[in-house]
């Protein structure tokens, strides 16, 4: 199944924010390739760096969630977001919402843009040197 696919499936008041988020991703991250798997078993779109995940989108039953690894436990972009995005659940790696009411895409898309500047690959490669 494609992303288009995934996102066709859902819910008819979900399609857009939905698709527009997904392009967003794409276009202000280069570097990912979106595949729909599993993920905290919930079947969504997972945008992977270097065969690495880096994004995650998913529509479940009652909210929409980015998960998203730069802003993972606390990173300076999660405070940062956190202010400019009030109306958004945030927990450690994700944002939720309910409706696209409360999805401010300018600031979304500056979100991803200021994700695509760092690499879950370089991370990952960082920590394992560490051990």
């Amino acid at each position: 199944m494609t992303a288009e696919d995934y996102i066709s499936r859902q819910q008819a008041d979900r399609k857009n924010i939905l698709s527009s988020l997904h392009s967003i991703i794409l276009k202000e991250d280069p570097t990912v390739v979106a595949e729909v798997g599993t993920m905290m078993g919930k079947e969504m779109i997972l945008y992977k760096e270097k065969g690495n995940f880096k994004y995650g989108l998913a529509s479940v039953k009652n909210y929409m969630s980015m998960h998203i690894m730069p802003i993972y436990g606390g990173s300076p972009l999660h405070a940062k977001y956190q202010v400019l995005l009030p109306d958004m659940e945030f927990q450690k790696g994700c944002i939720n919402f309910k409706t696209d009411s409360n999805v401010p895409l300018e600031i979304i898309r500056q979100l991803f843009a200021d994700c695509a500047k760092i690499s879950v690959t370089a991370m990952l490669e960082q920590r394992k040197k560490a051990k």
